[in-house]
């Protein structure tokens, strides 16, 4: 089983861009499960997530997994400030108007993995936007509208510097040097994960794939600004009606266990499943990781 390659014309304030994504399944069911990956990653991070859920599900399944604006085979933003969460919401939109041109959407279900999740509490919490459906699932994958401002000075560590490989393996080396919190992969597991994450370059080797540019708007981040915008986000968290499982990596440093246990208690009152041995964030490749996304999924 291998996922196809799609486009999705978006706009923005300047030309426009095109959106990636990989389907799996039947492109006419009527169920669809968006799945969208974290901040310097790429749609093909849910290959096993997709096959796994493709396969259980009592009625055909259609799985979508976007290339986030400047990731992927996705085009990169004229403007860097382009590359936060309103442009990302717009673009999910667009590619569920397409999809829900092509066969009707019946059944909406969201995966988001980190800056995933934030999107999709952006989808499930706003009134009134031009989803085909309201959302009747949402998976929020080690993220909640509070933020470990530690965290976020972690990853401004490394976000923006692509590098440049001679081969595959030693990018995927690299990768893993800034990616162990993730945790226990084999080297078959962490090189599929690693493939997709780079892209040739003209002179030889290999760099990774997305637009330094994200690290922009990211690297504008205070302190202070990440703690207001708490409150817009928990705004969000609190008017989702779908039903609502959050999973977190025990040795998290973004979302804390005080965090996750409000998210149990607030909103759509989510179901919180733990993973022992893991930080930020679960990559959803590991049997019980997949056991619990799908679980849920097509639990009656």
């Amino acid at each position: 089983m291998a996922p196809t390659l799609n486009y999705v014309p978006c706009p923005d304030q300047g030309r426009g861009h095109r959106m990636a994504y990989w389907s799996w399944g039947d492109a006419t069911a009527p169920h669809v499960v968006v799945c969208v990956h974290g901040l310097s990653r790429q749609g093909r991070d849910f290959d096993t997530l997709a096959a796994a859920l493709v396969a259980r599900s009592p009625a055909p399944l259609r799985v979508v997994c976007p290339d986030v604006a400047g990731r992927g085979r996705s085009e990169w933003l004229q403007d860097p400030q382009g590359y936060q969460l309103p442009t990302y919401a717009a673009d999910m939109l667009a590619m569920l108007a397409q999809l829900h041109g092509q066969a009707p959407v019946r059944q909406l279900s969201w995966v988001g993995t980190s800056m995933g999740g934030l999107i999709g509490m952006a989808l499930a919490g706003a009134p009134k936007l031009p989803l085909p459906v309201p959302m009747t699932r949402l998976v929020l994958n080690d993220v909640g509208p509070a933020i470990q401002w530690q965290a976020l000075q972690r990853i401004g560590t490394y976000i923006g510097n692509t590098g440049r490989f001679s081969t595959v393996q030693q990018a995927a080396d690299a990768m893993w040097q800034i990616s162990t919190s993730f945790g226990p992969h084999t080297p078959e597991q962490w090189l599929a994960l690693s493939e997709p994450m780079v892209r040739p370059v003209p002179e030889g080797g290999y760099t990774l794939h997305y637009d330094p540019a994200i690290a922009v708007p990211f690297r504008d981040v205070t302190e202070e600004s990440a703690a207001k915008g708490q409150a817009a986000i928990w705004a969000l968290y609190d008017a989702i009606t779908a039903r609502t499982l959050l999973l977190r990596g025990v040795d998290s440093d973004l979302l804390s266990r005080d965090t996750a246990h409000e998210m149990t208690r607030r909103g759509p009152r989510a179901q919180l499943v733990e993973f022992p041995g893991v930080g930020h964030a679960p990559t959803l490749v590991a049997a019980d990781q997949v056991d619990a996304v799908a679980s849920f999924l097509f639990a009656p």
